[in-house]
């Protein structure tokens, strides 16, 4: 299936996306839609993952290792489930999220005459949830597309092929879609991006890896490659050939792709190019015949790494058509593969899942069936979730702590020492553009078009596949839509848009440790307000910071300002690679950079918020709850956030794609930079969470 390219918006996240939810039995929006299901499940929904002082482990040193004394003991009680790679307060959220939306989707599906945004969540998973009718039809929902790649025999075949997967909401080799210009962000343009590998990135086609790490994982997705073609009616010894040169050819994609280090340049996101000088450069795929069969009519669009659209034009001349059917074979069964019967999902699981992530158990149907809804029609759910799952007070008291946060930032900007004025003048009028989301789209999306039915999972995704896509074109060419959002009120998350400047906060965020309106200050800013910052530090990141105020990649920074910022952010590429994770291995302070500027920037605006709460409120910092002061219980929490097991599979490819550092060192990480921490649990000089003065980073 195709998707958005992998811009800047989907690495400023605050953690890797899950699904979320919040509070219960909340007033709805006032301008929420009035289309709702049935009567809802009352199923319990699960714990929250607030703080609690029993989880402390006091026989440790919060000087030596935060994570260790706050998380050590709950991390030990608590491994990853059997269905799960990682397990902490994200994941805890999100099984508040699956319960909720779950008692949304049967709601829906029980009711035979529902309509509107019911109707569709209930087809997608009463279909999705009859498991006898997906069996029995086997491989025959996607014979179609199988009998198409078995007739390609020339190259402008393949092309021709290509097209039209695109235009049916599909794709290969590549990602398309709609995105705001880098040097226009009023304006909506098309994105051509690197895609088409099946393992996690490059280095895993081009290197053996630690004790042969990459190589194995080759060999099985060889294996896995020929059996699921087997499963697909192939015969044995066509099917091992076939995956052998499905590896190949992803070998020689690889080579041509970039690395996701190289991946956070923006330079490296972006390269405007007229659709007429793209027929030129790529004779075998002419780009004016691919808007064509996408409904567009542009000028021009963003190829974004010219390199491997170049090394892709090639290989539809010189690779065989045989070795192309095997590719796009393979690849259209794995992407169709979680909704056809249960020997292709299977499979399926067996490698991306337990292989590559170390899930020892498939989710049940229900979670994954609602995860597919979430995918195709996230938002038509979300509208009725924030109904009965958002407190309309919640969002009242959210845009409060933005404010505040908003505040401390400022003060921040304008103490600078290293900055110049005029620097620091461009970056006060980008805070003042600053613009902040909370809970919920004020438009919703409309799904007028999309019919779903109750005749068959497949039916319902490919038509879902088809609409979003035809979605996406249908922003390119026009202004960009400010009111639209890129995560649905139930994910438990946050981000920065830097092509907006905007920060947003799903609904479901909204609740412990994040936040919690009967929590005392020092919990609030050390989990929710912390993100706020976070998000708003993303602005004047090493990516963020390359963004002006509108949102347009230019320069806004006095060269000698330049060279301070870098100076003080490789001392952070530096602490970050001195980390060691699992089997020795380091956290990458590149890729992990943007992230990790962010935490402490927010960190820091964070505390600086809470102290002026408390001294408005009268309230002295060293005021103690349960024997800690607002200070300590503001640091505890931070760490609370971050408290998370991984598999160990899943954890070394998250060292390697992942921008955010594990979560371990997220917890320790900002505060060792910071006196403040220090001075709150009585640190000494020498002491690990106590970075030397020639050590210590502080950026913003």
């Amino acid at each position: 299936m195709s998707h958005k390219p992998q811009t800047l918006l989907l690495s400023l996240a605050v953690a890797a996306a899950l699904a979320g939810c919040a509070k219960q039995d909340a007033a709805a929006p006032a301008d929420a839609d009035a289309t709702k299901p049935a009567s809802a499940s009352t199923t319990e929904l699960p714990p929250t993952a607030a703080f609690a002082i029993a989880d402390l482990d006091t026989s440790k040193n919060a000087c030596t290792d935060l994570s260790d004394f706050v998380n050590g003991k709950w991390l030990a009680a608590h491994p990853v489930p059997d269905d799960r790679t990682t397990w902490g307060s994200f994941e805890m959220l999100d099984e508040r999220s699956e319960a909720a939306s779950r008692n949304i989707a049967e709601a829906a599906a029980n009711d035979a005459s529902a309509s509107g945004l019911a109707k569709l969540v209930g087809d997608f998973y009463a279909t999705g949830m009859d498991e006898a009718a997906i069996n029995a039809a086997g491989i025959a929902p996607l014979q179609p597309m199988l009998d198409r790649i078995d007739a390609l025999k020339t190259p402008a075949d393949i092309a021709q092929y290509l097209r039209d997967e695109f235009a049916a909401g599909r794709g290969e080799v590549f990602s398309f879609g709609a995105e705001a210009d880098f040097k226009n962000s009023s304006q909506e343009i098309g994105y051509a991006f690197q895609d088409g590998l099946s393992l996690p990135e490059r280095a895993y086609y081009l290197e053996d890896g630690k004790d042969g790490s990459y190589r194995k994982i080759r060999e099985a997705y060889v294996a896995h490659a020929s059996k699921q073609l087997q499963n697909a009616g192939v015969a044995a010894a066509d099917a091992d050939q076939q995956a052998k040169d499905v590896l190949a050819f992803e070998t020689r994609l690889a080579k041509a792709s970039l690395s996701p280090i190289d991946l956070r340049d923006p330079d490296n996101q972006y390269n405007f190019v007229s659709v007429a000088d793209a027929d030129k450069a790529s004779p075998n795929f002419p780009w004016s015949e691919f808007m064509k069969a996408n409904g567009l009519s542009v000028e021009g669009f963003s190829l974004s790494q010219p390199e491997f659209f170049a090394e892709f034009d090639r290989m539809l001349a010189d690779v065989p058509v045989a070795q192309w059917q095997a590719y796009l074979r393979i690849h259209a069964i794995d992407g169709m593969a979680p909704y056809l019967s249960d020997k292709f999902a299977d499979e399926r699981f067996d490698f991306f899942g337990k292989t590559m992530r170390g899930q020892k158990e498939q989710k049940p149907r229900w979670k994954r069936v609602l995860d597919a809804t979430e995918g195709n029609v996230g938002e038509a759910l979300g509208q009725i979730y924030v109904k009965q799952y958002f407190p309309a007070e919640s969002k009242v008291a959210m845009e409060k702590l933005v404010d505040n946060l908003r505040a401390s930032l400022k003060a921040r900007l304008e103490n600078l020492d290293w900055m110049s004025e005029d620097t620091k003048a461009k970056a006060i009028e980008k805070w003042n553009s600053f613009t902040p989301k909370v809970g919920y789209p004020d438009k919703w999306r409309s799904w007028d078009g999309l019919a779903t039915t109750r005749d068959g999972y497949v039916q319902n995704v490919l038509a879902a596949a088809k609409f979003n896509h035809d979605w996406q074109m249908g922003k390119i060419g026009k202004p960009v839509d400010r009111t639209e959002w890129g995560m649905t009120p139930q994910t438990v998350n946050a981000y920065y848009n830097p092509l907006q400047n905007e920060i947003v906060f799903p609904a479901a965020i909204l609740q412990p440790p994040f936040f919690d309106p009967e929590a005392d200050p020092a919990l609030n800013y050390g989990g929710v307000g912390a993100v706020i910052g976070h998000e708003m530090l993303h602005g004047y990141d090493d990516q963020g910071s390359q963004f002006d105020a509108k949102g347009n990649l230019a320069n806004w920074w006095q060269d000698s300002d330049t060279k301070g910022f870098e100076a003080r952010t490789g001392k952070l590429v530096k602490q970050f690679d001195d980390y060691r994770s699992i089997d020795d291995l380091p956290v990458k302070g590149e890729l992990t950079l943007g992230e990790n500027i962010a935490d402490l920037g927010g960190l820091t605006v964070a505390y600086d918020a809470l102290q002026k709460a408390l001294a408005d409120a009268g309230k002295s910092p060293d005021e103690k709850i349960d024997g800690y002061t607002q200070d300590q219980r503001f640091f505890i929490n931070w760490a609370t956030v971050w408290r998370r097991n991984f598999n160990p599979e899943e954890l070394k490819v998250r060292l390697n794609t992942d921008p955010h550092a594990p979560a371990n060192f997220r917890a320790i990480g900002a505060p060792s930079n910071m006196p403040a921490f220090a001075t709150a649990f009585q640190c000494k000089a020498g002491d690990a969470m106590v970075r030397p003065d020639d050590k210590r980073v502080v950026i913003w």
